[in-house]
């Protein structure tokens, strides 16, 4: 079955103020009947870049069996992981970047990893505010979640 994530992150412009994510897990039953799920919460202290990892994670983490995802998102922190194999070369770096500067999110690198591990997961940038709907609608998502009165505390 294949299944679609359309994800993004708000960091709202400051590293110690509100953040949040946006996902929206659609598919089509065997049936021919369409199926959507939404996600979204917003966190303190958290950067955007934390936000667009989180917003991928809990669409692939809501996937109860093995599936085809397409995974969209417009953040260019994804691409890298996906297209660049920043991650592959991480790992074999023991998490490190460049002149042994630890990798930032670690925690939630290995989480992605996990998460994708039973899917077959295709990564499709979708270039932000260029009208697309579902990403239009996870930008919305993101922005309500960070712009909440009840935000989490980034301990993920």
């Amino acid at each position: 079955m294949l299944v679609k994530i359309y994800t993004d992150g708000a960091a709202r412009g400051n590293p110690d103020g509100p953040g949040g994510y946006g996902t929206i897990l659609s598919y089509t039953d065997p049936s021919g009947k369409e199926h959507s799920r939404e996600f979204s919460a917003g966190y303190k202290k958290t950067t955007n870049n934390r936000m667009e990892l989180m917003a991928a994670i809990v669409g692939l983490e809501a996937l109860i069996k093995p599936c085809t995802v397409e995974l969209y998102s417009d953040s260019q922190y994804l691409v890298k992981a996906f297209n660049d194999h920043w991650i592959d070369g991480w790992i074999k770096k023991g998490w490190k970047r460049g002149k042994n500067e630890p990798v930032k999110n670690k925690d939630l690198w290995q989480r992605l990893l996990r998460a994708k591990q039973p899917h077959k997961v295709t990564f499709i940038w979708v270039k932000g505010h260029d009208g697309h709907p579902q990403n239009e609608r996870c930008d919305s998502l993101a922005t309500t979640a960070a712009d909440g009165q009840e935000l989490l505390e980034d301990d993920f």
